[in-house]
């Protein structure tokens, strides 16, 4: 099974991660969203990483012409007809994701792979919108995306093996390193991530330390590149807080119970760093 264009749903810090990753490995690449609005901004984040990466003589000028000539922006759905996979990387939302794979489903040519970005939903339940299971799967690559090297591909209940032998050999095509997880809540990385950070929530909740001093504990004596608190801001609070509900809610097990706190700051519209203010506050 060969992939040569690829679409992918959302233009966000992620969607627009996955497409500069494939359009700098030579796949065609489709970026889509709901407004035009959105799809230039991700757009715009893509330039201005390839620029920085030509000032540091990392790329090209030229391959960085070519790899946005490769990006075709998209408002319409029905771009999806003329792929040969589709990446969704929307809204960590299941009744969003199941609507829009269903339509996806109606759209795609049938030898069309439906891969997903979900960093915790269930692939087999995503699967069960489409009349297509069998080429559905999930494909969760890590933020920066063009920095990470780990994708996680996630089989659902009734994925080929020839979709994830297509998939794997895609994630190696964009020096990628690809490893196989079972379809559990949160899979491998949030399932150990995110009660880490969830437990710094409540050590800061329950006044044992200091934001900055439970930071830089685990800096400084667990050797993490940044605090979980930091990461938290970074990876988005309103993220964290859908992955620790959807891990509550798959294993019902109150050890995954989300902290108060995190609920507070997610209803203030404190979100981390995209909207200026989380556990620290950005300018």
């Amino acid at each position: 099974m060969d992939i040569n264009k690829v679409m992918i749903i959302g233009a966000g810090q992620m969607g627009s991660g996955i497409a500069q990753v494939c359009a700098m490995n030579g796949y065609e690449v489709i970026l889509h969203d709901l407004k035009q609005d959105f799809v230039n901004r991700g757009i715009k984040a893509i330039t201005q990483n390839l620029i920085k990466q030509v000032k540091k003589e990392r790329l090209t000028e030229q391959e960085k012409t070519d790899t946005l000539k490769r990006l075709t922006p998209s408002i319409d759905l029905q771009s999806a007809a003329s792929v040969d996979l589709v990446i969704e990387a929307a809204v960590e939302n299941m009744a969003i994701k199941a609507s829009l794979f269903a339509e996806l489903d109606q759209i795609a040519p049938v030898h069309t792979i439906l891969a997903s970005n979900t960093s915790s939903l269930p692939i087999t339940e995503i699967a069960a919108a489409t009349r297509r299971p069998e080429k559905v799967i999930g494909m969760h690559f890590m933020n920066p995306v063009p920095v990470m090297k780990l994708v996680e591909i996630i089989r659902g209940i009734a994925t080929d093996d020839e979709v994830y032998r297509t998939i794997e050999k895609l994630a190696v095509s964009l020096k990628k390193v690809p490893v196989e997880v079972n379809d559990f809540p949160g899979f491998v990385s949030n399932r150990i991530l995110m009660p880490m950070i969830n437990e710094a929530i409540y050590t800061l909740f329950e006044g044992v330390a200091s934001k900055e001093a439970i930071d830089d504990v685990m800096k400084l004596g667990m050797n993490h590149p940044m605090g979980p608190l930091t990461l938290a801001d970074f990876i988005g609070l309103d993220t964290c807080l859908s992955i620790m509900e959807t891990l509550h809610s798959g294993f019902g097990d109150d050890k995954y119970r989300p902290c108060p706190l995190l609920r507070k700051y997610v209803k203030a519209g404190w979100l981390g760093k995209k909207s200026g203010r989380g556990f620290y506050e950005y300018s």
